[in-house]
């Protein structure tokens, strides 16, 4: 079993880039369109926003940035849950990146509940 790495920025980083990798080989119709360009955005806002969340000066502040970050978080979750239903995309990536969503929607949701 590989070692999940510790450092936040880093996974989202790459689940940001993974879900980028996964979204270019949808298909170019208008289903692979609309859910690959949603799920580029959820993502990307997620990692986004825990960067805007790690340079926040208060835990107020961190808690609604951090909040943000789960919401896209489990946007990007159900679009996944869609895309694996309808047999869109590449399955075992797509199981991987919901794999991978679900631990960080647990983590953060972990975070902010301790920021509060």
């Amino acid at each position: 079993m590989t070692q999940k790495k510790f450092d936040l920025e880093e996974r989202f980083v790459d689940l940001a880039a993974d879900i980028a990798t996964f979204c270019h080989d949808l298909t170019n119709d208008f289903t692979g369109q609309f859910y690959g360009n949603q799920l580029l955005r959820s993502a990307g806002s997620a990692a986004l926003n825990l960067g805007e969340a790690q340079g926040t000066n208060s835990n107020k502040d961190f808690v609604y940035r951090a909040t943000i970050t789960l919401r896209e978080l489990k946007e990007s979750r159900v679009i996944l849950k869609i895309l694996k239903k309808i047999n869109y995309g590449n399955k075992g990536i797509c199981i991987g990146l919901l794999d991978e969503v679900e631990q960080l929607i647990k983590i953060t949701a972990t975070v902010i509940k301790k920021k509060k």
